[in-house]
C-alpha cells in the first residue's frame, strides 16, 4: 500500500506485505515451503494486485528523482541524432538501410536502386533530402500503431527484391506473426502465419517461407515450409527435434545452396543439409550429434568443388577448423585452423573467394580473414587496448567489401568497409553523439583482480579524465556483471552511460568465469558444479577495487541482468557489505524452483548449464547452496535493491524477482520491484521509452551512490 501522510505534501510509504501461502516442495529428501509460491499464478487478480502495489510503492519511493530521471532522459535524448540513417547494405540490385525520425518510436525500413551492377560504394544519405527511388518498406510506427508494445522479430526481402515478410509480436512474448508483402503493388498476401519464432526467410527463389515454431515449454522444435499461396495448414514439417534439451533453427547459406537446420543445447550440436533447389527431400545429417560435440557448418567453394568448413571442439577445447567435402562430410578432414589454446575460435563466415574468421584472444574479439588456398588467416589490426569488433551487413556472395562493426568504451559505434583487395578500412560512419562529444575526455582500461584460487580476473574500466583517473582516489563505481552461458561482455559504447561518467562515475565490467571471455575454459571453471566461481570472482573484483582505492563500499553499486541477476542476488547474499546498492534486471533469482519444473520454459535446456536437480541430489544442494530466494539472510543489513522484470517475460518469469523481493521485505531490506505489465525479456518497446527506462534505473543508481544531484 502507498499512504500519503506527510504536511508538506512528501510522500511517506508502507510497502506491499503479501500473504504467506506455503506451497510445499519435496526433493532427495530434502523439504521447502514456499511463502510466495502464489505469485506463479499471472492471470489471478490478487497477483496482478500485488505487482501493481509494487508498481506504485516503486514510483512513490523514487519520486524526488523525476527531475533526476527526465533530466538524464534529456541527456540521452540530446546526444542522440533522433533523425537518422544507417549506412546501406547491397543486395541484389538495391541498397538496403533503415531510418529513424525525431519523434518517432520505431525505425522505418527503406530501399534504393543501385546506380550501376558495378556499384559497391553505398550512397551518402542525407536526413535533409529524398533520397532517388527510395521505397519505405515497412514503418514500424505505422505497425505499432493501437498497441503498447511492438516487435519485429524476422524481416527479409526475397532475393528477386519483390516480396518481403516480417514477423511481429505485439504481447512481448515472443511469438511472432508472420506476413507477406508485395513491393511491386504494395498488397498483402494472404499468407499469415502465427506463432511463430523469430527468424522466418524466404527461399533462394521466393517461393517458400521456412520458419520454427514451439513447443508449450518455449522452445523452438519444429522447422516449417509454407508455399506461398497455399493455406498454412498443409505447410511441410522439414524438421522435428524431440529431445527437449535441444533448439532448432533454420537458414539459408550465404552461396544458397543449402538450407542449415541446426539443433543445439548449451554443450552439444547437430546440423543437417537440405539442396536449396529441392526443399522437400529428405534432409541429410553432416555430424550424428556426440554428447558434450559442439560444430557450426559453413558452405564454400573452393577449387569447383563443393565443400563445408566446420568450427567443432572434437578433442579441441578451443576449438578447430577443418574442411570436408559437402558430398561426403563425414569423410576425410582437413585440419584449416588446427587448435590453438588460448585462441577461441567463435565461427566462420564464408564468402565465394575468402572466409572471415571470428575469435577470441586475450580478452578480446578478434577477426581474421581467412585465404581458402593456404588456409592463412590475415587478423585485423585495431589501435585501442579494448575494442569490440565483428561483420555484419553482409547479405551477398561474392562482394569486394567487407562491412565490419566496431566501438570501444570510449569510441562510438563505427562502420568500416574492408577493402580486400588493398586491406584498406574505408570508413562509412560512426555513430553522432551530439553536445560536444570528445572521446579524449575519457579513458579506458584493464586491470586484474586475484580470484580465491589464485585466478587472474579481468575487470574493464572507462571514466572522465577531468575527474582524475581511476584508482587516483576513491570515487563511485558501477560494477556490471554477468557471467554465464560462454556470453563476453563486450567494451562497448553507450550513450546513456555518459550520464553517469559525466558525473564521475567509473563504469567497470568484470569478466568473472562462466563468460567466454578467455577462453572454453573460463566458461567451464564457471558453469555446474563450478557455477560459484562466478559469484566469488565478482566479490574479489568488488573487493580489489576497494583495496586498491578506486572507490569504497558506500561508493559502489552493482549491477546485472538475466543469469547476471542471478549473479546479483548471490553476491548480495555472500557480501551485501561490499555494495551500497545492487541493480537486477530480469533477474533469475529463484534458480532452483525453475531448474526443478521441467514444464517451464526453458528448463530442461538449461540442464547443461546449471545441472539437473530433479534428478541429481548432489546437484539439487549446489543450486540450493546459492540459490539467491533460498538463501535470504536474517544476519545482515543488505545493500538497497532494485529489482526490474517484465510480465510477459518467456525467459526469466516476472514470479522470480516478486519472490525474491518480498523476501527480501521479510528481513528489513530495502527492496523495490518495478514490473512491466506490457513487455517482454528485453524490457518496454520502443526508443524513446527505453531511455526513458534506463533513465529510471540510472538515476536510482546515481541517488544510491550520492551524486543525483551532480
Amino acid at each position: 500500500m502507498v499512504t500519503l501522510t506527510d504536511a508538506q505534501g512528501a510522500a511517506s510509504v508502507v510497502p506491499p506485505i503479501a500473504s504467506r501461502n506455503p506451497v510445499p516442495r519435496s526433493h532427495h529428501g530434502d523439504s521447502f515451503d514456499d511463502p510466495y509460491e502464489w505469485f506463479r499464478a499471472k492471470e489471478d487478480a490478487a497477483v496482478i494486485g500485488h505487482l501493481e502495489a509494487e508498481n506504485a510503492y516503486t514510483e512513490a519511493r523514487t519520486a524526488h528523482l523525476a527531475g533526476l530521471r527526465e533530466r538524464i532522459f534529456d541527456e540521452i535524448k540530446g546526444r542522440t541524432l533522433e533523425t537518422d540513417l544507417s549506412v546501406p547494405s547491397r543486395q541484389g540490385d538495391w541498397w538496403y538501410y533503415g531510418r529513424t525520425i525525431e519523434g518517432k518510436q520505431y525505425g522505418i525500413q527503406c530501399r534504393a536502386p543501385l546506380a550501376s551492377p558495378d556499384d559497391w560504394t553505398p550512397p551518402v544519405l542525407s536526413t535533409d533530402a529524398p533520397v532517388p527511388g527510395e521505397q519505405v518498406l515497412l514503418d514500424a510506427n505505422v505497425e505499432a500503431e493501437g498497441g503498447e508494445f511492438f516487435s519485429l522479430g524476422s524481416f527479409e526481402v526475397s532475393n528477386d527484391g519483390r516480396l518481403m515478410l516480417y514477423g511481429v509480436d505485439v504481447a512481448g512474448d515472443e511469438r511472432y506473426t508472420v506476413r507477406v508483402r508485395d513491393l511491386e503493388t504494395g498488397e498483402q498476401l494472404p499468407d499469415v502465419i502465427e506463432g511463430t519464432f523469430a527468424g522466418a526467410g524466404f527461399s533462394p527463389d521466393g517461393r517458400f517461407v521456412v520458419y520454427s515454431t514451439v513447443d508449450d515449454a518455449w522452445r523452438p522444435d519444429t522447422v516449417w515450409l509454407h508455399e506461398l499461396g497455399t493455406p498454412v495448414e498443409d505447410d511441410a514439417k522439414l524438421f522435428h527435434e524431440p529431445d527437449e534439451r535441444y533448439w532448432v533453427g533454420a537458414g539459408f547459406t550465404r552461396s544458397d545452396r543449402y538450407l542449415v537446420i541446426g539443433l543445439g543445447s548449451s554443450i552439444t550440436s547437430e546440423e543437417w543439409l537440405l539442396d536449396a533447389d529441392d526443399l522437400r527431400a529428405e534432409p541429410r545429417i553432416v555430424w550424428p550429434r556426440v554428447e558434450g560435440v559442439e560444430y557450426e557448418v559453413n558452405h564454400a567453394v573452393v577449387d569447383g568443388e563443393d565443400v563445408l568448413y566446420i568450427v567443432h571442439n572434437d578433442g579441441a577445447l578451443d576449438f578447430e577448423m577443418v574442411r570436408v567435402a559437402a558430398s561426403d562430410p563425414a569423410g576425410p578432414r582437413e585440419v584449416v585452423l588446427p587448435h590453438e589454446p588460448g585462441r577461441r575460435l567463435l565461427g566462420l563466415s564464408t564468402f565465394r573467394d575468402w572466409g572471415v574468421v571470428a575469435y577470441r584472444r586475450g580478452g578480446l574479439a578478434r577477426l581474421g580473414l581467412l585465404s581458402y588456398e593456404t588456409g592463412t588467416v590475415d587478423e585485423l589490426q585495431f589501435d585501442e587496448p579494448l575494442y569490440a569488433v565483428g561483420g555484419g551487413g553482409n547479405p551477398e556472395w561474392a562482394p569486394p567489401l567487407l562491412r565490419i562493426g566496431y566501438g570501444s568504451f570510449t569510441t562510438p559505434g563505427t562502420v568500416y568497409d574492408l577493402d580486400i583487395a588493398t586491406r584498406e578500412l574505408l570508413l562509412r560512419k560512426r555513430q553522432p553523439v551530439l553536445g560536444g562529444y570528445d572521446p579524449e575526455d575519457y579513458a579506458q582500461a584493464r586491470v586484474w583482480a586475484t580470484a580465491q584460487d589464485g585466478t587472474q580476473i579481468p575487470i574493464s574500466l572507462v571514466w572522465k579524465r577531468s575527474f582524475g583517473d581511476a584508482g587516483s582516489a576513491p570515487r563511485p563505481v558501477h560494477l556490471y556483471g554477468y557471467g554465464s552461458y560462454e556470453h563476453s561482455i563486450e567494451p562497448g559504447f553507450s550513450v546513456a552511460r555518459l550520464s553517469a561518467l559525466d558525473r564521475g562515475v567509473v563504469f567497470a565490467v568484470a569478466h568473472v568465469r562462466g563468460g567466454g571471455e578467455m577462453g572454453r575454459q573460463w566458461y567451464e571453471d564457471g558453469k555446474l558444479l563450478s557455477k560459484r566461481n562466478t559469484f566469488t570472482d565478482f566479490v574479489d573484483c568488488a573487493l580489489h577495487l576497494v583495496d586498491n582505492g578506486y572507490t569504497t563500499p558506500s561508493q559502489l553499486v552493482a549491477e546485472g541482468g538475466s543469469a547476471g541477476g542471478l549473479l546479483m542476488g548471490a553476491v548480495a547474499n555472500l557480501a551485501p557489505e561490499l555494495f551500497a546498492g545492487i541493480l537486477a534486471d530480469v533477474p533469475f533469482v529463484d534458480a532452483l524452483t525453475t531448474i526443478l519444473d521441467p514444464s517451464l520454459p526453458l528448463t530442461v535446456i538449461e540442464w547443461d548449464e546449471w545441472g539437473d536437480p530433479l534428478h541429481n541430489a548432489d546437484v539439487y544442494a549446489y543450486m540450493k547452496s546459492y540459490s539467491p530466494y533460498e538463501n535470504v539472510r536474517t544476519d545482515v543489513a543488505y545493500p538497497r535493491i532494485l529489482a526490474v522484470t517484465s510480465l510477459n517475460d518467456t525467459r526469466v518469469l516476472y514470479v522470480e524477482p516478486a519472490k525474491w523481493v518480498a523476501r527480501l521485505r521479510e528481513v528489513g531490506a530495502d527492496a523495490l520491484l518495478k514490473c512491466e505489465m506490457v513487455a517482454g525479456h528485453g524490457g518496454v518497446s520502443g526508443r524513446y521509452n527505453a531511455w526513458r527506462e534506463r533513465a529510471f534505473e540510472l538515476a536510482w543508481l546515481l541517488d544510491v551512490l550520492g551524486v543525483a544531484d551532480a
